[in-house]
């Protein structure tokens, strides 16, 4: 029985299960599914072990009696703090086993006073930390050993070895409780990233966040013979998007843990990935250096999803002109990668929109200023949505629950959107990332879209700068490719030549030299923002002339 507060609902969990959104499967029965029928198989892989599917079954035994052994109880949270490494693989199945809520999201730019506010606020009871890991060198040690709640901590060595405190592969297994095979458990507690706002604490059980699983791999006929390679780090949500797949499908992951000495090109070609998940930066990027280098193609990859915010068109069309299909993806942590395109899709619907998805969540747009009214075809929104991979709540906060919901029990997104007459979805950009100036609304993605069609930006960011007269002005920022940024006029005309109404054009412009990210990374357009209004970058105007 569950101690925490959740939104599972037993009437929504029937429909669920008739409809097949929901099975009896757990990630660890899925994992031990494949174990008993392909043990020789590959199951996973960092920078320096691959594991078959009979190794990683005996290694996630090992730890979970481990973990009893320590006196953690079901319910109780497991945070992890760790590079991209097999161990956090590992430890995430143990807690499905045992009945544990794994807590994977502590990200490598947290300081350790933040860590552990973190594990204070969901009174994490055991703990898997890298030593030396995080965004400073203060002691995270030290603390948890006085901490009465905590009852275990791992502590990992930088690298690849598992050390002394958690069994190792090849372990003896213990003696441990039976595998607890209730799928509506709660297993995953995420905090946001989101660009907005402190992070809250998002719940799923194995079957919300395996729902959305089912359906990528059922649409886009994953089996055991693809190789998964995840560009996002195992502390963001993509990359257990990237774990349900391959536990469903049987298919080989693979982490983003290079060797030393290799890009993460070299990766995905050395490891024969078929395909990759991350987001449109690890995309451009990816383009970027192949172009520097002369690699023609992505070695094996068929197909790309790339998720956390807008596909800029332009780099969805660099990858079918190679023979790659971009996924283009929608979604959060609440609701995982929920939007998707289809491999039978054409290309503009893949360049130009998120798709229709799968089953398990149905989205409707709702009015910017009133959420409890419906919009039509054709009109931006807010996206709502629920479904079966809807999250079951967040950690110990009803008010962001309960305020998250329209009157009509959709889920509100906080992001904005159109559905087209096919019923695919476009995103045009966060609600809260909209610029007003003088009462007209300007979508930020739609000009960093146009911006990075040209060949001296590789990526760009809009951000409201403020203004006496007219509340919010807007400033583009780039980052150059090797052929150098345009001049500012020129890049207007750009935009203008594109299709860029002149009463959205920038009036101020920023190349930078890197943008600031998130963990997961997303431009903190937030942060240029506060940059720009502190002084700390100085945008120059400029002034679009209309050609005559």
């Amino acid at each position: 029985m569950s101690r925490l507060l959740t939104l599972h609902d037993p009437e929504a969990a029937r429909r669920y299960y008739e409809s097949g959104v929901w099975t009896g499967d757990t990630f660890y029965t899925l994992m031990a599914g494949h174990a008993a029928v392909r043990p020789d198989a590959w199951a996973a892989r960092d920078g320096a072990r691959r594991l078959t599917w009979g190794q990683l079954k005996r290694w996630v035994d090992a730890v979970a009696a481990d973990m009893a052994a320590s006196g953690l109880r079901e319910g109780e949270r497991v945070s992890l703090w760790m590079s991209n490494r097999l161990e956090a693989l590992v430890a995430f199945l143990a807690c499905s086993r045992n009945g544990y809520v794994c807590n994977p999201s502590l990200h490598r730019n947290y300081t350790v006073e933040e860590i552990l506010g973190l594990v204070e606020r969901i009174r994490a009871s055991a703990l898997f930390i890298e030593e030396g890991y995080g965004a400073d060198a203060h002691d995270v040690f030290g603390p948890l050993a006085s901490s009465e709640r905590v009852r275990k901590v791992y502590r990992l060595p930088a690298g690849h070895d598992t050390g002394t405190d958690m069994p190792g592969i090849g372990a003896p297994v213990g003696k441990g409780p039976a595998p607890l095979a209730n799928p509506d458990k709660v297993t995953y507690l995420a905090f946001t990233s989101g660009t907005t706002g402190a992070p809250k604490g998002v719940m799923h059980s194995d079957n919300t966040l395996l729902a959305n699983c089912r359906d990528l791999v059922a649409d886009w006929h994953h089996n055991s013979e693809t190789i998964l390679l995840t560009l996002s780090p195992l502390s963001h949500h993509i990359a257990w998007v990237a774990v349900g797949q391959a536990m469903i499908a049987g298919m080989e992951l693979v982490v983003d843990d290079p060797p030393p000495g290799r890009s993460k090109l070299d990766w995905v070609i050395e490891t024969g990935a078929t395909y990759v998940m991350g987001v449109p930066t690890h995309a451009m990027d990816m383009l970027a250096e192949q172009k520097a280098r002369g690699i023609a193609t992505l070695g094996s990859v068929n197909l790309f999803y790339m998720a956390g915010s807008p596909i800029p068109p332009a780099t969805a069309e660099a990858f079918l002109v190679q023979g790659v299909r971009p996924q283009n993806i929608y979604g959060m942590s609440e609701n995982s990668s929920h939007q998707y395109t289809h491999p039978t899709d054409d290309a503009d619907t893949v360049c130009s929109t998120c798709g229709t998805g799968g089953k398990a969540y149905r989205i409707r747009i709702y009015d910017q200023e009133n959420p409890d009214i419906e919009v039509g075809t054709g009109v931006v929104g807010q996206i709502g949505g629920m479904g079966g991979c809807l999250m079951l709540g967040y950690f110990d906060n009803q008010a962001a629950t309960e305020d998250s919901f329209n009157a009509a029990g959709d889920f509100l997104s906080g992001d904005l959107g159109m559905l087209d007459e096919r019923g695919n979805l476009h995103v045009v950009g966060r609600l809260k990332d909209m610029i007003i100036r003088g009462g007209h609304n300007i979508f930020p993605a739609k000009i960093e879209d146009l911006a990075i069609k040209h060949p001296g930006v590789a990526k760009a960011a809009a951000f409201p700068v403020p203004d006496e007269r007219l509340g919010e002005r807007v400033c583009l920022s780039v980052l150059a490719t090797g052929e150098g940024a345009p001049p500012p006029g020129d890049l207007l005309r750009h935009l203008f030549d594109l299709g860029l109404s002149k009463y959205d054009m920038p009036e101020f412009f920023l190349e930078m030299p890197e943008f600031p990210l998130t963990a997961s990374g997303k431009i903190l357009k937030r942060e240029l923002a506060e940059w720009a209004k502190t002084g700390r970058i100085k945008p120059t105007p400029v002034r679009f002339v209309e050609p005559k």
